[in-house]
């Protein structure tokens, strides 16, 4: 029985995310991809069972690893001595640094995109990172209301709302075929205006 080996897992996942971005989701299988790694199709399904799983893992470390990069941010061991506004801030400025400057990142968000009315591509892509986001978020925005920081509300929704401010002004760049990168201090920008208006609405007064 062959050893499976951490670089070989990486090794696939790498050659399947360029598969991915170049033949989308539903035109790639897993014959393509084994011969483009070379040996047996045998080893593959060692490694990943079927493309759906395979599929997820690229997701997890192409996109949503920075996403959750994002949501360590809000576990942060200071973060007794920063404001709620503060840890906004610094979650915002971290998602929307993997948004606009993350190449492959933004590759693998255009297919899903692209596919998600043709397969269960959406929910995989959901589920593999951007749902615990949001439930990081969502009770982050309850322990805000139960200091008094946050009106009484649904934490969900809040949450929903305010990832929405978040990705206002850089949604179309979703849309464009290539866009230059941002620099940090229009990221401070983007994600100030987006938690100003946030607070502005859901702020307690």
């Amino acid at each position: 029985m062959k050893v499976r080996t951490e670089a070989r897992r990486d090794a696939i996942i790498e050659a399947a995310a360029l598969l991915f971005q170049e033949v989308g989701y539903e035109r790639a299988s897993m014959n393509e991809l084994t011969k483009r790694l070379g040996g047996s199709k045998a080893t593959l399904y060692g490694y990943f069972p079927s493309k759906e799983s395979l599929f997820v893992e690229v997701v997890r470390s192409v996109a949503t690893v920075h996403l959750s990069e994002a949501v360590a941010q809000l576990s942060a061991p200071d973060r007794d001595q920063v404001t709620f506004e503060q840890m906004l801030m610094r979650f915002g400025e971290r998602m929307l640094l993997v948004l606009t400057n993350e190449s492959s990142a933004l590759a693998v968000y255009r297919m899903v995109m692209a596919e998600a009315g043709r397969s269960n591509i959406g929910m995989l892509f959901y589920e593999a990172g951007p749902s615990e986001c949001n439930e990081v978020l969502s009770t982050w925005m309850a322990e805000a209301m139960t200091r008094g920081e946050l009106r009484q509300a649904d934490p969900q929704v809040k949450a929903a709302q305010f990832l929405a401010l978040l990705t206002a002004e850089v949604q179309v760049r979703l849309f464009q075929p290539s866009s230059e990168p941002l620099e940090v201090e229009q990221i401070q920008a983007l994600v100030g205006r987006a938690v100003e208006m946030f607070l502005m609405g859901a702020a307690s007064h």
